[in-house]
């Protein structure tokens, strides 16, 4: 009997994924769709104890497709449920075929939970320990239309939310308002960085999170927007700051020694973000320049007034 679980336990130990103690080389990767399409292929690799996850978003009731064709026959992949990941329980092991594995390294099921899933691609241990290296290509997919209504929605991310958003986008460009849910529909409007929009519910299409949104001008635009630049707003008429006008709001604060300051613009750039900032009840024009670190450029008085 002592024998036998000796047996089952190293047979177990060399199809176990990477082990917990191991330090793995882990990186993110978004998945998106082309405008109109139900999937796309990825082709990427691998080197030793080095993991990809693929996050991209679907619905409950709506059916994904995974199919992984490596080059090093010791790569596999686990399935994650929204709110799941790497150190939870997989959703499925793409090695142990089953109801939702038809096939080794194949996915084919139909979602439980609406939100966004994480695929994670690795390689077993003893070939990751020998720093093999292998090159694949994944297959994904996901079919079937959208219900009335989001159904199991995980942490109420689709099916409900904050009342308001903001748009915060990377390069504080403006976001498109289209006209539906994809990439490829028309635009309606451009909505400013920092802006903030009433929430009517969101969506996921083409591997991402689409938002209905209204803006609260009257009378006002309706459309939808890519989830990931939306962050929780208020519903205040006046954009707010970025974290770069913000920084350079307070140094202009601290270098004039007044409190009265109201953002006048800003522009971005690969250098940094230029602000303008106006200065007393006159709003004397001073530039601040806002880099990627945090920090500010020593705030200028655009006038020959000196500090106010």
């Amino acid at each position: 009997m002592k024998f036998i679980l000796i047996a089952v336990a190293t047979a177990i130990a060399m199809v176990a994924p990477v082990a917990a103690t191991v330090q793995v080389d882990m990186r993110t990767e978004q998945v998106r769709f082309a405008a109109g399409a139900s999937g796309t292929t990825i082709n990427d690799s691998i080197t030793g104890y080095e993991t990809v996850l693929y996050t991209l978003g679907a619905e409950a009731g709506q059916q994904m497709t995974v199919r992984l064709e490596p080059s090093n026959l010791a790569t596999y992949f686990n399935v994650y449920a929204p709110g799941s990941g790497p150190g939870a329980a997989a959703l499925v092991n793409s090695q142990f075929t089953g109801p939702m594995v038809p096939d080794i390294n194949a996915f084919d099921a139909t979602l439980p939970t609406s939100g966004d899933y994480t695929i994670s691609v690795y390689m077993m241990r003893s070939a990751a320990r020998r720093n093999e290296v292998s090159n694949y290509t994944m297959i994904i997919g996901i079919e079937g239309e959208l219900g009335d209504r989001v159904l199991n929605d995980f942490a109420d991310g689709l099916q409900g939310g904050p009342d308001f958003y903001q748009v915060s986008t990377r390069s504080g460009d403006r976001l498109n308002l289209r006209a539906g849910p994809s990439a490829g529909t028309r635009v309606v409007a451009q909505l400013d960085n920092g802006q903030n929009v009433r929430n009517l519910g969101c969506r996921m299409a083409e591997g991402r999170r689409w938002c209905r949104v209204a803006t609260l001008a009257d009378p006002g635009q309706v459309g939808w927007a890519a989830g990931d630049f939306l962050i929780e707003g208020s519903g205040s008429m006046l954009p707010q700051p970025t974290s770069e006008e913000q920084a350079c709001l307070q140094a202009v604060t601290a270098e004039t020694n007044n409190a009265d300051v109201v953002l006048l613009g800003s522009s971005f750039s690969e250098a940094g973000t230029e602000v303008m900032v106006g200065v007393g009840a006159q709003r004397a024009p001073w530039q601040c320049i806002a880099y990627r670190d945090g920090s500010t450029s020593r705030p200028m008085s655009m006038t020959d007034e000196g500090k106010l």
